[in-house]
């Protein structure tokens, strides 16, 4: 019923697994996801169904980019789309177009993610697709979240919130929960980032989110390091997140629940062995060529062997050039732990790109996002 706020979310659901794969699971393993996707897309080509193409090829493109297959991924979300058009589906397009703006935020293409992601927002309201259109201004909300323009996407995260609630949306939900944290996390409110990390857990576990449970535990895990200073209960929760990575062979979430290890290990003045998590993470991220999750790992491998004895030449300039690898990124919070760590090391300030003075950095979000964020309308999912 309109309107009506579910109390208790109903088991989470993976809408992006249609048509022929419309019965597969959220905790379903990806290579079970990419085998059955790829075979019922051969057969939808056979009969020349092309809502099916699309359907089945979403399907394909989001389970090769979840195993970091990124080449594959962006190829069966380009033809997924090319199938839609063809067959005159908005809904289809939007989604094939969530799929391409979530590769590109992944592969570190921030202006072209923005750029999918309010296309696809945009098909989904022609197309009368509610849920894409949710999945679309959540990816702009995330975009944003992790440029680190908190401002910007705030308000965004809340409203999604609060609508994920209203439908009962247990996955939405989770994201939701988990985005607010992270916000109130990296701004020091450890205390409110634990409690909605904590409600976020909950709440996946009550809805069977294998996914969305793993990565609430690793934002605990942070919390409790950082602010208790509480180790082993951080490293306990990640060896239950990781079990749930590698249960649905989710392979991103397991490089950052890697990394996570590392900065817990790093915390706790275990250098060494935070130095081989940061090698460990550092070479998946590589694997699956995402940028953000590289340039942290090797932010980590270079303070863990600045404490190492590491030389402080050496230690400022790789930071300098990280500093530089995020800023074209475009991720601000990033940048910003580059600084910290070089006032950490003692090697601060760091020189600008031309190597006479801090740099001050431009505005953190890109035009085509500042504009797909002010114009971003959580109503018209109601």
């Amino acid at each position: 019923m309109a309107g009506q706020v579910s109390e208790r979310p109903a088991k989470a659901s993976a809408p992006e697994y249609q048509g022929a794969l419309g019965s597969l699971s959220v905790n379903a393993s990806l290579p079970e996801v990419l085998a059955r996707g790829v075979r019922e897309l051969r057969a939808a080509e056979r009969s020349g169904d092309l809502r099916e193409q699309a359907r089945c090829g979403l399907a394909v493109a989001e389970a090769c980019r979840r195993l970091g297959r990124i080449g594959e991924a962006d190829r069966a979300w380009k033809a997924s789309y090319r199938a839609a058009r063809s067959a005159g589906h908005e809904g289809a397009m939007a989604w094939a177009l969530w799929s391409g703006g979530t590769l590109a935020r992944q592969r570190g293409a921030l202006r072209l993610a923005y750029r999918l992601l309010n296309l696809a927002a945009e098909a989904g309201e022609r197309g009368g697709d509610v849920v894409v259109r949710g999945y679309s201004l959540a990816g702009l909300a995330e975009t944003g979240r992790i440029q680190g323009d908190y401002e910007a996407v705030g308000r965004l995260h809340e409203q999604l919130l609060a609508e994920a609630r209203r439908r009962g949306e247990a996955r939405h939900t989770v994201w939701a929960l988990e985005g607010i944290a992270q916000m109130h996390r990296n701004t020091g409110r450890y205390d409110d980032a634990l409690a909605l990390f904590e409600e976020a857990a909950e709440t996946a576990s009550r809805a069977e989110d294998r996914r969305g449970w793993a990565w609430a535990l690793r934002g605990i895990a942070d919390v409790v390091s950082v602010r208790d200073g509480d180790a082993e209960r951080a490293l306990s929760l990640l060896s239950r997140a990781e079990e749930a990575c590698r249960e649905i062979s989710l392979s991103s979430a397991l490089a950052y629940n890697h990394k996570m290890r590392g900065n817990v290990l790093y915390r706790a003045g275990r250098y060494e062995q935070a130095r081989e998590l940061y090698a460990l993470a550092l070479e998946e991220f590589r694997e699956m060529d995402e940028p953000r999750g590289t340039a942290l790992s090797r932010l980590g491998l270079v303070k863990a062997g600045a404490r190492l004895g590491r030389d402080a030449g050496n230690t400022a300039a790789e930071l300098t050039e990280l500093r530089s690898t995020l800023d074209r990124i475009g991720l601000r919070h990033a940048r910003d732990m580059v600084d910290k760590a070089a006032a950490e090391l003692g090697v601060g300030p760091l020189p600008d790109h031309a190597g006479d003075g801090a740099g001050v950095a431009g505005p953190i979000l890109p035009a085509v996002g500042a504009e797909a964020l002010r114009t971003a309308d959580p109503e018209g999912l109601r």
